[in-house]
């Protein structure tokens, strides 16, 4: 009993970090209508820009780790989000009029250039941050095994849970939420009554690169490792979540990155590890089968 409570803990903040992705993935599907297969990459800048961002606070000097996470999640959102409005430009708004196949050939291709774009940059070895938040709780002991919930952890699920509320409260309280939802409903219809489109588009990529840049200083705290490579599989993962949950939905979105976290989490504990990926991507074919839509996802309506 006790190692499946430390296998539970471990899932939920691995799956805590997965929904913050899925949550890029689903708004931008949601809105308009294709898949940011560059997303994946994204969430893997940010994490270099935030050991970047460590690197040089350790260089200056600063010794507060309060600090120094807030200034790191504050630049790492920052540039991230830079790099969310750059690849809405180039790759998707010259082709949102395109043929559906268009964009995700150019989000395909994107996601290539930026992964060996970091390569280049920051070359193929893996770069590793000395752990920086130590310390948690023991919940229990049974037979010797000691279940330990860490600081890191909560800080982790508090914050996804945290973001994830303030995110669907500014979907639906604020006008760009508004806006957000007349692009979703009828993009054509919404610019016919005034919605700046092309705003509200964007804002959606920044909004997403932000999640996963959030997403991208929790792994390199978590883990302590990063590179070049780590956007792909996580990508493919998140996007398997925000199917799992039901695409264009939230909520959806964050609850497929649970269980898509708790069945790895599971699967590693007491089955063979090396097909512990085979798992997450055997449920995306299983609902992909009985239920299309996620588990929280609403049917289309046929448009007249």
């Amino acid at each position: 009993m006790a190692y499946f409570l430390q296998q539970l803990i471990n899932g939920l903040t691995l799956g805590a970090i997965y929904g913050l992705i899925a949550i890029g993935y689903t708004m931008v599907y949601g809105i308009v209508g294709m898949i940011n297969f560059a997303h994946g990459e994204i969430y893997m800048i940010g994490a270099f820009i935030a050991l970047i961002a460590f690197a040089l606070l350790a260089q200056i000097g600063v010794t507060s780790v309060a600090a120094a996470l807030l200034i790191v999640l504050v630049v790492t959102m920052i540039f991230t989000s830079a790099y969310g409005w750059s690849v809405e430009r180039v790759a998707y708004r010259p082709l949102r009029r395109s043929f559906r196949l268009a964009p995700l050939i150019s989000a395909i291709g994107m996601s290539i250039l930026l992964q060996n774009l970091v390569q280049v940059l920051q070359g193929a070895r893996v770069k590793t941050l000395p752990p920086l938040i130590r310390g948690g709780f023991t919940l229990m002991e049974e037979n010797g095994f000691a279940v330990t919930l860490s600081i890191l952890q909560i800080v982790i699920i508090v914050t996804t849970t945290v973001l994830m509320v303030g995110f669907a409260l500014l979907i639906e309280r604020t006008s760009l939420g508004r806006a957000q939802r007349a692009c979703e409903q009828d993009r054509l219809m919404a610019e016919l009554v005034g919605v700046n489109t092309d705003r509200a588009i964007s804002l959606t990529f920044v909004i997403g690169a932000a999640l996963a840049a959030v997403a991208g200083v929790m792994v390199v705290l978590y883990y302590g490792v990063v590179d070049f490579f780590i956007g792909f599989l996580a990508g493919l993962k998140a996007f398997t979540a925000a199917v799992l949950g039901g695409i264009g939905s939230i909520p959806g979105a964050m609850l497929g990155g649970l269980i898509i976290g708790l069945t790895e989490s599971l699967w590693a504990a007491y089955l063979p590890a090396a097909y512990k990926d085979v798992a997450a991507f055997a449920l995306l074919i299983l609902i992909l089968i009985f239920r299309p839509t996620g588990l929280l996802g609403r049917p289309e309506v046929e448009k007249v």
